[in-house]
């Protein structure tokens, strides 16, 4: 046997276990003691072997084409969708467009609610340090509050907190408009009748709480300690107010001059009748307290305590003249003022109210002097 013949026959095995094919018949007993020969009938030519790598090679590369025919023709559907497709992609972004937007308007309630929460826990502790809401260790006897709170106090507290943060934002708009000089003067009518009705909402409001506590309105809880200086029937005097605003609306003409003083008087006169009217309330209410037999017997007693609680409720309707005295006032001097004098009119109220805040502020925070020596 040649070694041509040899290596022809060592690659067969090694082909054969390439492609799995099975194994050739054995030649020879391994027990014969015989050189091993190959028989030349069962021995491969080098032609066959080349024969059958070309007939092999095709189908193994036919199988990874057919695989990648169904991809390409998927990417050419899909690079480009039907109208239906279309559709859906759109329906898809909309709707998560209007998700995005659901998501941020429930992000601006819940950060609202927490700016209102922590402005109610800023007001009711202002609300305890100024003894509105007394404690049950302070009796009714020290304080004349009772333990309860009055959910229209309550509900005011809040209204009025929202009143003051309104009323200082509308009073720097009027002082940049004012300040700017270019404000046209639709502009600034429409200030001021914005000014107007925040005093008005004010009256409305305290005439509800009025029907709940008038004791709490007219002690002027709700206000500053320096408001509450100045205070005339749960709220300021016109007369005294006109008094400090006349000489900050100058110049002004005869006509307006004349105007002016004649409200003036007039909201005198009115004043002075609720106050005539407030003394007589508590002089009939005196009297009722202190008629004979108050103690005598229980039935006396409540009647004349059902007469005296008929005569408080005639509170409200003092808070309620007061109000409307303080409004009609705003109202005649808009009249009487032309659109830029009623805006800086409503300026330097503004300016007044919010220094006797700032007054109250400097006087809570002053320096005492300690008791102990």
């Amino acid at each position: 046997m040649t070694s041509a013949a040899a290596a022809q026959f060592a690659a067969v095995p090694v082909r054969m276990g390439v492609y799995e094919r099975p194994a050739p018949a054995p030649i020879g007993m391994w027990g014969s003691s015989e050189p091993f020969k190959v028989d030349s009938g069962q021995a491969t030519s080098a032609s066959t072997i080349l024969e059958a790598d070309t007939k092999f090679d095709p189908r193994l590369e036919e199988v990874p084409q057919v695989s990648l025919e169904p991809a390409r023709s998927t990417d050419q559907e899909t690079s480009k969708p039907p109208e239906k497709v279309q559709r859906r992609l759109a329906q898809n972004r909309e709707a998560a467009r209007k998700s995005r937007l659901r998501k941020k308007a429930y992000i601006q309630q819940l950060e609202t609610s927490r700016m209102k929460l922590a402005q109610l826990e800023q007001e009711l502790q202002r609300a305890r340090q100024q003894g509105v809401y007394a404690s049950g260790n302070l009796g009714d006897s020290a304080l004349g509050f009772s333990g309860s709170v009055d959910p229209g106090v309550a509900a005011f507290e809040i209204e009025y907190g929202h009143w003051v943060d309104e009323q200082n934002r509308h009073t720097a708009e009027l002082r940049n408009a004012l300040q700017q000089g270019q404000t046209t003067e639709l502009e600034l009518r429409t200030l001021v009748e914005t000014g107007l009705n925040n005093y008005e909402h004010l009256f409305r409001i305290k005439s509800i709480a009025a029907s709940s506590d008038v004791f709490y309105v007219m002690s002027g809880m709700w206000k500053s300690p320096a408001e509450r200086f100045f205070l005339w029937i749960g709220g300021f005097r016109p007369s005294e107010v006109l008094k400090i605003l006349s000489p900050l609306l100058h110049p002004l003409t005869d006509q307006q001059l004349v105007a002016v003083c004649n409200l003036q008087q007039s909201s005198t006169q009115a004043e002075d009748a609720l106050s005539q009217g407030m003394e007589k309330l508590q002089q009939t209410l005196g009297e009722t307290l202190t008629a004979p037999d108050t103690f005598g017997s229980s039935d006396a007693y409540m009647l004349h305590m059902a007469n005296a609680v008929e005569k408080l409720k005639a509170l409200a309707s003092f808070v309620n003249q007061a109000d409307h005295l303080r409004h009609t006032t705003l109202q005649q001097m808009h009249k009487i003022l032309t659109t830029r004098q009623a805006a800086r009119g409503l300026l330097a109220l503004g300016d007044y109210f919010q220094r006797l805040r700032a007054l109250s502020q400097l006087w809570a925070a002053r320096p005492r002097e300690s008791a102990i020596s």
